[in-house]
């Protein structure tokens, strides 16, 4: 598909990048979220395909990784489109990087109907870095599955997918889930992060699916959640810190799963 100059703020497709660049409830309403940079674009298009929009700066097609980009998706049915630096600079929010960015769809995925592998709950996370260095992770570890409650972070916001790195197009991402109900009836064992808790990550058996439940960044898992959980573990440390962050715990837990897994 030949690839279309806008020149104009006033253009009605700019108006709707703009759009979705600034607002999470239009992200939200359209189903759809911006990936800016070319780590991102190249994920993407590895892992998945050919995005429905590609655009790119004046000055980026002067730079070798965005070009094959760009002409990339001309093999496809992306729509391709150029602005002019500053018109693109108002859509990004990568500093210092390569002018290119998909518009992509937001997956929606039919919840399935029991928890039967290996997951990630999360309870009311809000920070998008956090958020991104869990998915991250988990990706890392093989694990597929990502459930969210109402209270958690856009999954697909700018900010998340960038801290993700791609891993997103490596998981199943389910947001807005129940998650009482779906710890209730789930058929592998719960597992959430307390640091109340007497039993440690180090006395679990992780060699079969688990599920790992993780909560807020200051208040923890809601307490009538971690009721429901099937085990309540602490992470040993040494230092005098009362807990760590909720990235780096779930990267703690996952890797000892990945140990246990891998030794046997």
């Amino acid at each position: 598909m030949t690839a279309k100059t806008i020149t104009s703020r006033d253009n009605p497709l700019y108006k709707e990048l703009k759009h979705l660049a600034t607002s999470s409830q239009a992200r939200r309403r359209a189903n759809r979220t911006l990936l800016d940079g070319v780590h991102l674009c190249e994920a993407y298009l590895q892992k998945v395909g050919h995005p429905p929009l590609c655009v790119v700066s004046e000055e980026a097609l002067l730079n070798g990784e965005a070009v094959t980009i760009f002409e990339e998706c001309a093999e496809g049915s992306t729509q391709r489109i150029v602005l002019p630096q500053n018109l693109f600079h108002a859509l990004s929010q990568v500093e210092h990087g390569v002018d290119i960015l998909f518009v992509i769809d937001t997956p929606e995925l039919p919840l399935p109907a029991r928890l039967s592998e290996s997951a990630v709950l999360l309870d009311n996370v809000q920070d998008p870095g956090n958020f991104g260095s869990i998915v991250r992770s988990a990706a890392a570890a093989g694990i597929r599955q990502i459930y969210c409650s109402p209270g958690t972070t856009f999954a697909w916001s700018p900010k998340v997918m960038r801290a993700g790195m791609g891993a997103h197009f490596l998981l199943e991402v389910f947001e807005n889930v129940d998650l009482a109900a779906l710890v209730t009836n789930a058929d592998i064992p719960v597992i959430a992060t307390s640091s109340h808790a007497q039993q440690t990550l180090y006395d679990l058996d992780l060699a079969k699916p688990v599920a790992w439940l993780f909560g807020h960044e200051g208040q923890g898992v809601a307490s009538e959640l971690l009721e429901l959980a099937t085990h309540k573990i602490a992470i040993p440390h040494l230092g005098d810190i009362e807990s760590l962050n909720v990235a780096a715990s779930s990267a703690v837990c996952f890797f000892e799963q990945v140990r246990q897994k891998t030794a046997r």
